[in-house]
């Protein structure tokens, strides 16, 4: 973001407390926690649950902010000390319509092309796979971590400059009318949805339901933009309905493994602890191999995901294929921990929903531990509504289906996981219902032979890293 302070405060529509004297400055920072102030920067003042960053303005003024953008009472002390700094501060009713107000501008100046990116799982995995292909060839700004929401997607926007080709978007979403607001500032030329699952039944009721409000996106690309959808997925042709594509003039570009994916993969094949390679085929026949570092089918498709993008972007297939075959992973999402005597640690305890879970399970199915133990440790799943305990149920049925030697499950929902399994024919004798970490990581100690593989995965409420944790300090 480059932006004069006069404009800035025109595109905030507020009201002026106290008129900066240097209204030409430029201003190429929104921060709003004061601990993160930087010279010349502005300050947005959020009213939190327990903290009121109003009270901090006069703290980032003096640490160097130029202007504070104040959600409430500034206070005459504050107020003093802008007019003696020479800094500004303007009120505004809604800090978060301000800062939408501020992103769009930003948007307004850009000519990057802009990629917005959603689904019921995978969204910050595919995220990073195409900010890691685009930037083998573009200048590159992408959503940091997961920071999707009414804060962060801004926030990344706000990060894009005059320099900036490709802006990277990724977006959560909650309830109806989300996307279609965070789109109403993103404006993505180039919509992707990884797919859709389960997560947030609890708030929309039924998975037609998420599939509809996940189309705010697709609906949001305009005429001539390119929707980027997912051909696996049995609700990829009602949302291609939902968001009109064909009659609207946006292009669907399908990935996936079937024959009608533009972008393919074939000749799936895995390592012994589920590293997979494929073969990518572009149109007119066009080919390569890939042998992703990450784990899993699932990550088969995010990987396709991010060479459709790169494919609707003119990107050399080759140079797509050599950006995939060096991405990383992220911490606590299916991160790979090699402990001592060839036990693996699958360290999957950043978020789980039903379909992440069947697809962790199913990579530790493949995996093969040799004459070790295969374990997984599992924990409560949120934000399911009233089908939770089927959900827990079902995710115990598919542990049952997996061939492990210990299923561990932790939390009054885990405990349904437990039951399931049990109901699906796992013995009990292999099933442990834990209440606390401890317990969960002495079961699966009690038990832990050389060449073991581990999977750890719930919602990240349940902080299963405290599991990761006991047993890497007991391997």
């Amino acid at each position: 973001m480059q932006i004069s302070l006069d404009k800035l405060i025109e595109v905030l529509d507020g009201t002026t407390v106290v008129a900066p004297s240097r209204t030409g400055r430029v201003v190429e920072q929104v921060v709003w926690d004061s601990r993160a102030v930087v010279d010349g920067c502005a300050f947005l003042a959020l009213k939190g649950e327990r903290v009121d960053g109003n009270s901090f303005i006069g703290q980032a003024l003096g640490a160097g902010a130029s202007l504070a953008i104040a959600s409430g009472d500034p206070g005459e002390a504050a107020c003093e000390k802008a007019r003696r700094l020479g800094a500004g501060i303007v009120h505004v009713d809604d800090p978060y319509a301000a800062l939408r107000a501020l992103a769009g501008y930003v948007r307004s100046t850009l000519s990057a092309t802009v990629v917005g990116i959603s689904g019921s799982s995978g969204k910050t995995t595919t995220k990073n796979m195409i900010a890691h292909v685009l930037s083998a060839e573009f200048a590159t700004v992408a959503t940091k971590a997961n920071q999707n929401n009414e804060l962060g997607v801004p926030a990344t926007v706000l990060n894009a400059s005059p320099e900036t080709e490709a802006l990277v978007v990724e977006m959560g979403m909650r309830g109806f009318g989300q996307l279609e607001e965070l789109c109403s500032f993103v404006q993505p030329s180039i919509g992707v949805l990884t797919n859709i699952g389960t997560a947030h039944a609890e708030l929309l009721g039924s998975q037609e339901n998420i599939a509809r409000a996940k189309a705010e996106l697709i609906s949001a690309v305009p005429e001539g933009g390119i929707a980027i959808l997912n051909g696996d997925d049995a609700f990829t042709p009602f949302v291609r309905e939902v968001a009109a594509c064909d009659e609207r003039g946006v292009g669907v570009l399908l990935y996936g493994t079937g024959e009608d994916c533009t972008v393919r993969a074939t000749d799936i094949e895995f390592s012994r602890i589920g590293k997979p390679s494929f073969t990518i085929q572009f149109p007119n026949e066009r080919s390569t191999r890939v042998e992703l570092p990450l784990l899993g089918k699932h990550n088969v498709l995010n990987a396709l995901a991010a060479a459709a993008v790169g494919y609707a972007c003119d990107m050399p297939i080759e140079r797509i294929a050599n950006a995939l075959r060096t991405v990383e992973g992220q911490s606590m999402r299916q991160e790979l921990i090699e402990a001592g005597d060839g036990i693996v640690v699958i360290n999957d305890a950043y978020n789980a929903n039903p379909d992440s879970m069947r697809a962790a399970l199913s990579l530790l199915a493949m995996m093969d531990a040799g004459a070790g133990s295969k374990i997984a440790v599992l924990g409560d799943m949120g934000e399911l509504g009233v089908d939770e305990v089927a959900d827990h149920r079902m995710v115990g049925e598919a542990a049952a289906a997996c061939g492990l030697d210990l299923l561990v499950a932790i939390g009054e929902l885990g405990a349904h996981i437990a039951s399931g399994a049990v109901g699906a024919g796992m013995s009990a004798d292999r099933v442990v219902a834990c209440t606390d970490v401890q317990e969960a990581a002495r079961a699966v100690t009690d038990v832990l032979v050389p060449g073991s593989i581990i999977l750890v995965k719930a919602s990240r409420f349940m902080e299963l890293e405290r599991v990761v944790e006991e047993l890497i300090a007991t391997c």
